[in-house]
């Protein structure tokens, strides 16, 4: 198979969540004999934040504007067996109009992003890499978020079939490591700032370490503003590369999962963070929304928090009791929630795409 992606970016995790998933998705798709093309618009912000420049499993073009990259992506789309573009591509509505003018056997559209993608809309404000006519067009919508936002892209955006293809870990890039001790904690946060993760960050990490001074928070991301509410006994790391998380969340005694507003209002929302946690060995404290018991047992498997009293009861659990939840995650993560189980999923839902338009799956 062969996967034409027009995307946000692969080449830097700097502020965003994608260029992971698809790092890991990309090599699992490599490792099953399929080849993908993403195509990346070379943004400045990603070009001086760059932590990968060639990928082996990929073929990854950087462009600099649309009109010097369309041959070539015309060129790719002939022969490919899925076309996609993903939510946030700076150049979406004119790589969907190529697409789906194009002769790809399957035209697809992934919302990485599809709790911010529906909040725009009932807002009256429609996202910019959205195309005007909406997505009825493609055979397939996928979408980072289930539940009742699968209905939504149906409803609101005219998608025909829609699926959710959640998030993922690559064990290759995410395992259990030696701590570090610049990330040393009681508990850590890593994730970019959002307004719309505020409240609850603000109730989970830091009101917990305003009232717990002996204990060490560290918190890991970029565009943090200096209006954040620091404390001492908070320490900021301003980005935190792919090759370290593994010593990120191995250092930490607990890793404080918060969901951003939109998506939480939805659920079925797991963030990246929770698989790459799980994976690490790290325990991990999440905030609830419908849904996450889909992907980590309460309790035995994750810690749900709702109050800083919640955090500081957890954060007084014993070593052992941290190690039995870690332990379970961990093998739940890598039997149900890794790139190479999202490969399977993808290549079952564009199989029975193709059956649903009455094509067979090898032609």
């Amino acid at each position: 198979m062969k996967l034409v992606v027009f995307g946000l970016t692969m080449s830097s995790s700097w502020g965003n969540g994608h260029a992971t998933i698809w790092r890991g998705l990309a090599r699992a798709l490599n490792d099953r004999g399929h080849k993908v093309v993403f195509f990346e618009k070379d943004a400045p912000y990603y070009a001086s934040h760059r932590d990968l420049e060639k990928a082996p499993w990929a073929s990854l073009v950087i462009y600099g504007e649309w009109d010097g990259i369309r041959g070539r992506a015309s060129e790719e789309l002939k022969d490919a067996d899925v076309g996609m573009v993903t939510s946030y591509c700076p150049d979406g509505v004119a790589a969907s109009g190529l697409l789906l003018a194009s002769g790809a056997r399957i035209k697809c559209f992934y919302d990485l992003d599809t709790p911010v993608t529906l909040k725009g809309l009932k807002e009256g404000k429609r996202a910019g890499y959205l195309p005007g006519e909406g997505l009825g067009g493609f055979d397939m919508v996928l979408s980072y978020t289930g539940g009742r936002a699968i209905g939504e892209l149906k409803s609101l955006l005219g998608a025909r079939r829609a699926e959710p293809l959640y998030g993922s870990v690559d064990p290759a890039s995410h395992f259990p490591s030696s701590g570090v001790e610049e990330y040393r904690a009681d508990l850590s946060y890593l994730g970019t700032f959002s307004e719309d993760r505020q409240a609850a960050l603000f109730e989970l990490f830091i009101k917990p370490a305003r009232t717990a001074p002996g204990k060490r928070f560290v918190l890991g991301g970029s565009l943090y503003p200096e209006s954040f509410p620091w404390t001492e006994n908070i320490y900021f790391v301003r980005h935190v590369p792919p090759p370290m998380h593994p010593a990120f969340y191995s250092s930490a005694a607990w890793t404080l999962n918060v969901t951003r507003g939109a998506m939480a209002g939805l659920g079925w929302c797991p963030s990246g963070r929770l698989f790459e946690a799980a994976a690490c060995g790290s325990p991990v404290l999440s905030d609830w929304w419908e849904g996450i018991d889909g992907f980590f047992a309460p309790g035995s498997e994750i810690a749900i928090v709702r109050s800083a009293d919640d955090v500081r009861e957890a954060l007084d659990m014993t070593w052992a009791e941290r190690k039995r939840i870690s332990r379970r995650a961990r093998e739940r993560a890598l039997a149900e929630h890794t790139s190479h189980e999202r490969a399977l999923e993808f290549e079952r839902i564009m199989e029975e795409t193709l059956r649903g338009k009455g094509e067979a799956c090898g032609g």
